[in-house]
């Protein structure tokens, strides 16, 4: 929008670069460009102001397919006015000399004009189709379609205006018929998801399956394991007792041994002991031999002597000694070996 300054007796006008001015001064052109500033008089002047730059007009297509069904084509035509002094001469560009602003809408008569054009060609490219089909059209390849007919239609080039590009959202149709089109899709993809869901039901069973199994022969080796244990336990006790019972045999049979040797040493020694007292006798014996009687019966009274208790007093009665004496007066060898005995007595 320009910008107007109001002087007394004159006026000033400053625009954009992206507004082309036209400035008629009782009926001749006075200024024709983009970005102009200029001082005019309100009474004679009549100026125009049509945007040069790139414009977006919002369309929405609304279509009947071959199969009586209504489908919805949003999209966007992107325009620019090439030639302003032509646009301006067949649609009213013209503003207030003392705001700046249109006098009148010429974008919505623009836009009105595009939208037309734009159902025109939607209609023409999507003709004879049917529901499933003008849903599945690629919208790049309507767009270019369209571009292609608004380019040619000479209400748009006969303004001055060119349309720089069309753009084309997903086709939709109504919202009950979509949804049912719907169904089928998300049918499937439910079937598919339930699918997933019994497979990754089925691969837990099986690992549920697989873990029960393995625990099972876990347990069952731990219980083979176990019962080796035992075996092997009562295997070693076993042989402990029988090592046991070996060695306390062993032990046994070595203090047999031990006892009959010692018994058997005794009984040796004994014997040799038995054999040095009879060879002692006998050597006595030998020793013995040949001696006189009396000689003999000394020695037996001596030794006899030897072993009898102590006498503090004998009384030897008169009869014993007459006898003795008598025999002693006999032999003199005799009562000297009684003599012998009577000193070994006192003795």
């Amino acid at each position: 929008m320009a910008t107007i300054t109001t002087f007394p007796f004159i006026t000033h006008l400053r625009s954009t670069a992206t507004m082309h001015v036209l400035h008629r001064a009782r009926g001749q052109l006075r200024h024709n460009a983009p970005g102009a500033a200029f001082w005019f008089r309100p009474m004679s002047a009549a100026i125009s102001e049509v945007p040069v730059d790139d414009r977006e007009q919002p369309v929405l297509v609304t279509i009947r397919t071959a199969d009586l069904q209504q489908v919805s084509a949003p999209g966007t035509v992107t325009y620019r006015f090439v030639d302003p002094a032509l646009a301006a001469t067949h649609i009213d560009f013209s503003i207030h000399l003392r705001t700046g602003s249109w006098a009148e809408t010429p974008l919505e008569t623009v836009g009105s004009a595009i939208h037309g054009a734009t159902a025109a060609a939607v209609t023409q490219a999507l003709s004879g189709a049917d529901l499933r089909s003008a849903l599945a059209i690629d919208p790049g390849l309507l767009a270019g379609a369209v571009r292609t007919s608004l380019a040619a239609d000479e209400r748009l080039t006969s303004t001055g205006l060119a349309v720089v590009g069309v753009r084309f959202a997903v086709l939709r149709a109504e919202p009950d018929v979509e949804r049912a089109l719907q169904t089928p899709a998300r049918e499937a993809i439910q079937q598919e998801a339930d699918k997933a869901t019994f497979e990754r039901r089925a691969v837990a069973v099986e690992r549920e399956a697989a873990i029960g199994q393995n625990e099972l022969t876990n347990q069952i080796d731990l219980a083979v394991r176990a019962e080796q244990l035992i075996a092997q336990k009562g295997a070693n006790a076993r042989r402990e007792a029988q090592e046991q019972a070996a060695a306390g045999a062993i032990a046994t049979q070595a203090e047999a041994t031990r006892t009959t040797a010692m018994a058997q040493a005794r009984a040796d020694a004994d014997r040799m002991v038995g054999a040095a007292a009879a060879e002692n006798e006998r050597a006595t014996l030998a020793a013995y031999t040949g001696m006189p009687r009396d000689l003999l019966l000394a020695l037996a009274a001596r030794e006899a002597a030897a072993h009898l208790p102590n006498v503090e007093q004998l009384v030897i009665a008169p009869d014993l000694l007459h006898s003795l004496f008598g025999r002693l007066a006999g032999a003199g060898s005799v009562s000297e070996a009684l003599v012998g005995a009577a000193d070994g007595t006192k003795g």
